[in-house]
């Protein structure tokens, strides 16, 4: 994430005072308690959200369960990509699952800002494609590590908030029972 990070630090670096203006605008620094919803299933997402602090899950219902299909931590976007891109209803919610502060952006707001400051569409091109990066990542990950492999990847990615995670949201992120998800935890 670190590469990412620097990445975005170099594109910024290279925006005008007038650019770097128009963003900080555009963006509202917000806090959320533990548990609130910042997207439910069915609304638009119509905000993107740079996680500062905390802890956000995206889940979405199957069979009468939550699926738990991403973990935010700091400096992640919790966003619901296809609902923000194509603006219609989201098929997942976002849930802080710790008191969590972030910066949001609101979509046509950000969207008007691009057609200004072209700076700004490289910056969303960016984050598009290390959104995608991210995405492929997860996938290659699901597929060619055990779930070993994944708890432990899972674990470095922010070892200081993982005790804020329900065991019963990391077994469904990693795509295996409570059970397995003792037993390796048990190895440990």
């Amino acid at each position: 994430m670190t590469e990412h990070i620097e990445k975005i630090q170099a594109l910024i670096s290279r925006f005008s005072k007038e650019t770097l203006e128009a963003l900080d605008r555009i963006t509202i620094t917000e806090k959320f308690k533990k548990g609130n919803i910042l997207l439910n299933q069915g609304e638009v997402c119509r905000k993107s959200h740079l996680i500062l602090d905390g802890v956000a899950r995206k889940f979405t219902y199957a069979d009468k369960r939550e699926l738990t299909t991403e973990f935010f931590f700091k400096d992640d976007i919790a966003i619901s990509f296809k609902s923000y891109i194509n603006q219609n209803p989201s098929k997942e919610v976002i849930e802080c699952l710790t008191d969590v502060t972030v910066e949001s952006v609101d979509y046509k707001a950000f969207e008007i800002a691009k057609q200004k400051f072209s700076l700004l569409m490289e910056y969303d091109i960016l984050l598009t494609e290390l959104y995608i990066i991210w995405l492929e990542d997860r996938l290659f990950n699901f597929h060619s590590l055990t779930a070993t492999e994944r708890y432990e990847e899972l674990l470095k990615k922010s070892p200081e908030y993982f005790h804020h995670l329900k065991l019963t949201h990391i077994a469904s992120y990693l795509g295996i029972s409570l059970e397995t998800l003792s037993r390796i935890r048990a190895k440990k």
